[in-house]
């Protein structure tokens, strides 16, 4: 049964830094090769994607209004995906989910839509202040 667990949110001031964690039971990252996210909601708003990775190797890509703000990275030792956030703005603040994929998808090409992604955790709260 795989399980994901989040972590490392909470209240930061605009210009901070938080890393998130995403604990991962029920598959291995040295065995597998599928698609991991991170998407965040903010008040009132849709959920979206603002990062992925292939687990296994095959790239990341980000959405623009986190690129180059944002980290996303796998710890094969720990089975954890990573979201380093640096340079946080108001805009951030949000509840953030990670979320894999089942073993078959594969490439970022195949990952663009939430509805493929199975596998969510609790989620994790983000508050950024002015």
């Amino acid at each position: 049964q795989v399980q994901l667990s989040e972590s490392g949110g909470g209240s930061v001031q605009a210009g901070g830094s938080l890393r998130l964690s995403c604990a991962v039971s029920g598959f291995r990252f040295t065995s597998t090769s599928r698609c991991m996210a991170w998407f965040r909601q903010p008040p009132g708003k849709e959920r979206e994607v603002i990062a992925r990775t292939v687990i296994g190797g095959g790239g990341q890509d980000y959405v623009d209004s986190v690129k180059g703000r944002f980290t996303i990275s796998q710890e094969n030792a720990e089975n954890a995906l990573y979201l380093q956030m640096d340079s946080l703005v108001p805009e951030d603040t949000a509840i953030y989910y990670c979320a894999a994929t089942g073993p078959l998808y594969r490439t970022l090409s195949v990952c663009r839509e939430s509805s493929v992604f199975a596998y969510w955790g609790q989620g994790t709260q983000v508050t950024v202040s002015s």
